[in-house]
């Protein structure tokens, strides 16, 4: 059974950073393929980023990219989301996402519970 724990979401000031991680089991990354979406109160989902486990190419959207980097650590099954340079707009909820064939990144058959990621300016 698939399952996805996300922890490090928290209060940070504006510029600064955090490292979101997803302990995840019940699958390999070789299998599946792996993302971040988020959601801000009022409105839709938003993929941020996810890795293809066809050819490890990733995708970043457009509001995150260059300040935002997945990883993983296959040893510890780890998913991780570093996030720099943060502002007040990536206020949100992050989840973690997986899923068995390549998806939109908020339809992933597979999601956690979520972190709260808060940016104050």
């Amino acid at each position: 059974e698939v399952h996805l724990v996300e922890s490090g979401g928290g209060l940070v000031q504006a510029g600064g950073s955090l490292r979101l991680s997803c302990a995840a089991s019940g699958f390999t990354f070789d299998n599946y393929a792996i993302g971040w979406f988020r959601q801000a109160p009022g409105k839709e989902r938003e993929g941020v980023s996810c890795i293809s486990h066809r050819d490890g190419s990733t995708y970043y959207s457009e509001s995150v990219k260059g300040r935002f980097t997945i990883s993983t650590d296959n040893a510890n099954n780890a998913i991780y989301l570093q996030m720099n340079s943060l502002k007040p707009e990536d206020t949100a909820v992050y989840y973690c996402a997986a899923d068995p064939s390549i998806a939109v990144i908020t339809d992933m058959k597979y999601r956690g519970q979520g972190t709260q990621v808060t940016v104050s300016s």
